[in-house]
């Protein structure tokens, strides 16, 4: 029994061994990957040297008999060859030709080999969807700053692809956008400005690797911000004018339409907002209208308007100069549109002659207002009438001004003159009121000896003295007669003035004179009165 065992087990091994040659080759699957309508081949094994016939079946379960190395069997497709009497070629895969494929090979003993076919298709009509965007004439995308944008990738594929997006922004280098890798979906809210340029799908077979991308150019328009200006020019050297409408700020540049108002008649459309007018087609507070249009709105447009007017001049219509000294004159313009043209003339001789910036003259302008500065005045050279002429294209105005030069004045000559004429004015206002108010003679004389007097002092010039003294003596003599006579019982306390000449020169001698004699009367005064008051009533 034992010598049985030892006599099969040569046998038993080479079973065994037959066995795990076939489990090596079963493991020693190839895997291949075609695409379909293309030609591929399969290799059988990796074994080289002399080879046996060569059998080709496919599917596993089911085999089915596809090619075969001897002659007498016929393929059983046209498609299917073989390549170095081993390896099957296919031609033109289709999605039905994946499955496992076996290679069996007869050489001293039978052997087979497997291979995995996978057929991949795609990615096909790869598709880009942006919504709320419109389309130019060229097919470019355009959405508006700060709007809500969807974005969507679609592709067709076996197995189905992963999805890429890569961003390009101009003048730079393309990225990968955010975390898009491998979504076919995003939103962008709002969009900016810094996100316009060329977004890319990218589609990828995850079996056969292939690729295939759609590059799709968004634009983000803005509209401008503010609202449109209107302006009115002068063209230089020409009867023409300008109509200019501005409206800055927005992408792209606005379209602008012109039009005379009322009636709306047009004048011309365009992107630069300019319209040249001749001289035929203007007049005093005719109307134009500038609307304004961009693509992303606002729907109705914006508009602005102008209204020609002729000019008005304001200025001082006379100035003053001392010679050898500096004057400005000023023109100012107002109600002008488009602005007038400024100039200076001289109008002393004809014709008249137009004032340009020198040594002696200067001429700047702010605006609408012009000055002319003459330096260094003469009389015989800048005196005169000046000519401030505003001229637009429908109308011409002009003022004159009259410049007097004059020599500069001596002040302290004048205010020594002023102040001698203020002093005389006083000297003639006070003598009079002591001449013809001997009461308030009195009063002052009171205020300054301290006690009640009758008398007045009258101060006189010392050159007068004599003849005013003889003069009133003959004076007090007629009337103290007068008084007498008329009224013998009535004496009146201030009956008697008496004078007491002061000389302005200092005679003391005369004047102490003056005070005696006054003195003396003062008595003679005070007698009367008691005797007055003694009398019948």
């Amino acid at each position: 029994m034992a010598a049985g065992v030892r006599a099969h087990e040569p046998r038993l091994l080479a079973c065994l061994g037959a066995l795990l040659a076939r489990w090596v080759a079963a493991d020693l699957e190839a895997v291949v990957v075609g695409e379909v309508h293309e030609n591929i081949t399969l290799h059988c094994g990796s074994i080289s040297g002399p080879r046996g016939p060569v059998t080709w079946y496919w599917n596993d379960s089911k085999p089915v008999f596809l090619l075969s190395s001897n002659s007498s069997l016929l393929p059983a497709e046209p498609r299917f060859s073989l390549v170095n009497a081993s390896s099957l070629h296919i031609a033109g895969l289709s999605l039905q030709d994946e499955g496992n494929y076996t290679c069996q090979e007869v050489l001293n003993e039978t052997r087979g080999f497997q291979v995995w076919l996978q057929v991949a298709s795609g990615p096909y009509q790869v598709e880009v969807n942006i919504s709320a965007a419109g389309r130019l004439p060229n097919g470019t995308l355009y959405v508006a700053k700060g709007s809500q944008v969807n974005f969507n990738c679609s592709g067709t594929s076996r197995p189905p692809p992963t999805i890429e997006w890569w961003f390009r922004a101009p003048d730079t280098r393309s990225e990968p956008f955010g975390d898009g890798l491998g979504s076919s979906a995003f939103r962008l809210l709002p969009v900016s400005l810094n996100l316009q340029g060329n977004y890319t799908c990218l589609a990828t077979n995850t079996l056969s690797r292939r690729q295939r991308e759609v590059t799709t150019e968004l634009l983000v328009y803005a509209a401008p911000p503010s609202v449109p200006q209107c302006l009115a020019e002068m063209s230089s050297g020409s009867f023409t004018v300008q109509l200019i409408c501005r409206w800055d700020g927005g992408y792209p540049d606005p379209n602008f339409l012109w039009t005379e108002e009322p009636g709306g008649m047009i004048l011309g459309k365009s992107n630069l907002g300019v319209e040249m007018l001749n001289q035929s087609q203007l007049s005093d507070g005719k109307t134009f209208k500038c609307v304004g249009s961009h693509i992303v709105g606002p729907e109705s447009g914006a508009s602005c308007v102008v209204q020609i007017r002729p000019p008005s001049l304001l200025s001082e219509p006379m100035k003053t100069c001392f010679v050898g000294g500096n004057v400005t004159l000023t023109c100012q313009v107002s109600g002008a549109y488009p602005p007038a043209k400024i100039l200076w003339l001289r109008n002393l001789t004809l014709p008249e002659v137009v004032i340009r910036s020198n040594g002696h003259y200067l001429i700047t302008q702010h605006g609408q207002t012009s000055t002319l500065t003459i330096r260094n005045c003469s009389q015989d050279l800048d005196e005169g009438y000046y000519v401030c002429r505003a001229e637009n294209i429908v109308g011409l105005r002009e003022v004159d001004i009259w410049l007097s030069v004059k020599e500069p004045l001596n002040i302290g000559g004048i205010v020594g003159t002023i102040v001698s004429l203020l002093l005389l004015g006083l000297a003639i206002i006070v003598g009079l009121m002591l001449y013809y108010s001997p009461v308030f003679c009195w009063k002052v004389g009171n205020t300054f000896r301290g006690q009640d007097m009758d008398d007045v002092m009258v101060l006189v010039d010392s050159e007068e003295e004599e003849e005013e003294e003889e003069d009133v003596a003959e004076e007090e003599e007629e009337e103290e007669e007068n008084e007498r006579e008329e009224l013998p019982k009535e004496i009146h306390r201030h009956g008697h003035i008496h004078r007491v000449t002061a000389l302005v020169n200092g005679n003391i001698e005369q004047m102490a004179n003056g005070l005696q004699a006054l003195q003396e009367d003062r008595s003679e005064l005070q007698t009367d009165i008691i005797q007055e008051e003694d009398g019948p009533v």
